[in-house]
């Protein structure tokens, strides 16, 4: 692919899918831990909670600090703040010790509010705005989708067999292989050293993006409704369907196929619909998988709906991310981006929260059901914020080979 002729490109691509591998496993051994370790759903929500709470609390300082520093640099030291961090989690045996993986929690992800909005940041100066940009979000996405596919299952058959200790040096070792990766990159974007520190900034000028405005609206109620139903994978696998903890891998690795395949065409889906109409499909689309998934009567049935959420959610992760990237000029991408991940993570503390409150009030398959109901929100929500036909607000291109 011409994408892949770009080096620094080609450095962030494969440190991603390294750094990937290790967070996917990741991904199903915190819940399956802090669930092995506590037996409860309200703990294992909390966790899910804790990883919101860094990006929506410093994230804006957080966007500040990247728009006047090296990005790049940003970027290696969180990854070797990641992999100080999962290393803690060796030392929580006990219910009494899971206060250790909460820590943990807390500093990857702290570390994580860094490496996102400056991954997002640096794209757009590595590819430009183009049709390159389309390319390097759908590739990073397809990628992305077949560790999301082979990951999980692998994470299932390693909690099985060698357990959670080595699926976390496992992490850890990802974490510092990108960290070495990103170490190479060369280019460096402009900075803004002499404009004041507004960690506003980002929230203004969203503010009066009726694109950016919309995007946060829309995906907001989108978010909550899914955060929420991640929080009850396990419950829903092991009380309902009777199933090892574990299964929650294959799941997860369903939708990594589903993912594959949305990410495959996302870039053409792009061409054929506007913004606002592309994110309100998929939006309902995947509300609609949602409700297949928490109805399913068995595991190869969840396996199957997780795929079908995989499709249209991929798409609307590529065509929000891509519209970001396009619609903020560079000198406030960090911010804006810092405060669409600030957003992303009070939808996972609200939905973390209010699954397993949802559920002690009205019982596992109804409070699923209404999770599912309320995805179907983000699309109305959608139509209704965002311009049937925005305009097209492009940054010049910016690529350095």
């Amino acid at each position: 692919m011409r994408i892949l002729r770009i080096r620094d490109f080609r450095l962030l691509w494969t440190s991603s899918a390294i750094s990937g591998i290790g967070s996917w496993l990741l991904v199903v051994a915190i819940p399956f831990h802090v669930f092995q370790l506590t037996g409860s759903t309200v703990a294992t929500g909390f966790a899910l909670a804790l990883e919101a709470l860094p990006a929506l609390t410093i994230g804006p300082w957080a966007g500040v600090l990247l728009d006047r520093w090296e990005l790049s640099r940003a970027m290696w030291l969180a990854d070797l703040v990641s992999a100080g961090a999962v290393a803690l989690i060796l030392f929580a045996d006990t219910a009494h010790e899971v206060w250790i993986v909460y820590v943990a929690i807390l500093i990857e992800n702290l570390a994580t509010t860094v490496f996102r909005p400056a991954s997002r940041a640096l794209l757009p100066t590595v590819v430009g705005t183009g049709n390159d940009l389309a390319a390097a979000n759908a590739l990073s996405a397809i990628s992305g989708s077949v560790i999301r596919l082979a990951a999980p299952p692998l994470g299932a058959l390693l909690l099985a067999g060698p357990g959670i200790e080595f699926v976390l040096i496992t992490d850890i070792v990802s974490y510092l292989l990108s960290a070495a990766i990103i170490s190479a990159i060369r280019v460096r974007p402009w900075l803004q050293t002499q404009e004041p520190q507004r960690p506003l900034e980002g929230f203004r000028y969203a503010g009066r993006s009726k694109v950016l405005r919309g995007l946060l609206i829309g995906n907001g109620v989108f978010l909550t409704a899914n955060a929420g139903l991640t929080a009850l994978l396990v419950p829903l696998v092991v009380n309902r369907l009777h199933a090892p903890g574990y299964t929650v891998g294959y799941l997860i690795s369903g939708l990594g196929a589903g993912y594959l395949i949305g990410a495959a065409i996302s870039t053409k889906a792009l061409t054929w619909l506007g913004i606002r109409d592309l994110l309100a499909i998929t939006q309902l689309a995947t509300a609609a998988a949602f409700f297949a998934l928490v109805n399913a009567p068995n595991v190869p049935w969840v396996i199957a709906a997780a795929a079908l959420v995989g499709i249209p959610g991929s798409i609307l992760l590529i065509t929000t991310e891509t519209t970001i990237q396009r619609v903020t000029p560079h000198h406030v991408l960090a911010r804006v981006g810092a405060l669409f991940f600030a957003v992303d993570s009070l939808t996972i503390i609200l939905g973390a929260l209010t699954a397993p409150l949802l559920t002690t009030v009205a019982g596992l398959p109804l409070a699923l059901n209404m999770l599912a109901a309320f995805a179907v929100l983000a699309t109305p929500a959608t139509l209704l914020a965002i311009p049937g036909h925005p305009a097209q607000i492009t940054r010049p291109a910016t690529r350095s080979d």
